[in-house]
């Protein structure tokens, strides 16, 4: 009987997109190879279930009300390490017991999907670890904060994130162009017809609007301008985990419409994106390449500076999207969606194979399962 391999996975909270791409590993590694074990954890939520929560309050409250300030400091430290203080406190807080997690699980190889565990784990590298790392770059850039020597193998979304690395001191065989990965939820299509019964959905042009895990779609105006069309078009806005936002518009008159579906956090989105001709979402990577896998077209609201702003530009210059400049950007794609619904299967058809000549969802877990020793 083959030898069972372990792999454990490390991820951070600061947004979900790391701890999605940990998971969609997790499983893909459990359908692709199933002589294979992994285990995920939050490193610093793992380790400090109190203070870690505080740490990405702080974050969340910093990107949501000082967005240019984090874009700032993002641009600031694009070519550059993890800085001093930034290291210190991850020594303080996390090697020692990062290290008994290690001793304890005996993993024979190391995945994160986050700069600080990867940060961490390269450490215990230096002072005589021998597991191999491998780092999955979550976003359409590579940050400087990724970057360590003792990486056994990037595994990156594009080549001109790989063009990145190298630029930064990376050899060009330590970094493999996967693609970010996604749940196996997103790599087959599902039964429209299917879809729009299950969910009390009538046969219309359906736009998805998502704000991404934490549901920063907070712009009323913008959300007020989609209401316009919402005899014609049905709407489904997801705000993830923002409970206070999506209880608001619960409470708004204007939002109880037979068009008009409100969910929070949901296990659906691949089934979502299936039955929407549209996804109107803030760029981040997870979210943008789940849509790239289901063909969906996408319109970009409001990026963050620093990461989302890589991504908007990547997705844009490759043609899968375009950013909601003003109210009429909209207006167009909702004029299209109306006048031309019956041939928008067809153009999803191709859309997809475009995406899929672009991007192959399993790709990550497959050079994983051909790495682990």
């Amino acid at each position: 009987m083959r030898k069972k391999k372990r792999i454990l996975i490390l991820s951070e909270g600061f947004g979900a997109g790391h701890t999605q791409a940990a998971y969609a590993l997790s499983d893909s590694l459990r359908l692709l190879a199933p002589h294979i074990q992994s285990r995920v954890l939050e490193l610093g939520t793992f380790l400090h279930p109190t203070l870690a929560p505080l740490v990405i309050g702080a974050y969340r409250r910093t990107v949501t009300t000082q967005p240019k300030l984090y874009g700032l400091v993002y641009r600031s430290q694009d070519r550059k390490t993890l800085n001093r203080l930034t290291r210190l406190a991850l020594h303080r807080i996390c090697y020692a017991q990062t290290a008994a997690i290690v001793r304890q699980l005996k993993p024979d190889a190391i995945v994160c999907t986050h700069p600080f565990p990867s940060a961490v784990i390269s450490r215990l590298k230096r002072f005589g670890l021998e597991v191999p790392l491998y780092t999955v770059i979550t976003d359409y850039d590579a940050h400087g904060t990724w970057v360590s020597s003792e990486v056994n193998t990037y595994l990156v979304s594009t080549p001109g994130v790989k063009h990145k690395l190298e630029s930064l001191g990376i050899p060009p065989e330590a970094v493999q162009v996967t693609g970010i990965p996604v749940h196996p939820n997103f790599w087959q299509p599902h039964n429209r017809d299917e879809l729009r019964a299950r969910f009390g959905l009538r046969q219309l042009p359906t736009v998805l609007v998502m704000g991404g895990g934490w549901g920063l779609l907070k712009d009323r105006n913008f959300l007020h301008h989609l209401l316009r069309w919402r005899e014609q078009i049905q709407l489904v806005l997801c705000l993830g985990s923002n409970h206070s936002s999506l209880r608001e518009l619960a409470e708004d008159p204007r939002f109880r419409h037979p068009n008009i579906r409100l969910l929070g956090f949901t296990k659906e989105v691949s089934q979502w994106m299936d039955v929407s001709d549209l996804l109107i979402t803030k760029p981040g990577g997870m979210t943008c390449t789940e849509a790239l896998a289901k063909g969906i077209p996408m319109l970009f609201h409001k990026p963050i500076p620093g990461q989302e702003e890589r991504n908007l530009q990547y997705f844009t210059q490759m043609g899968f999207g375009e950013a909601i400049r003003s109210a009429e950007t909209v207006d167009l794609w909702f004029r299209q969606l109306i006048d031309h619904y019956p041939e928008m299967e067809q153009a999803r058809s191709s859309r997809s194979a475009a995406g899929g000549a672009a991007y192959s969802p399993s790709l990550c877990s497959q050079a994983i399962m051909e790495m682990v020793p």
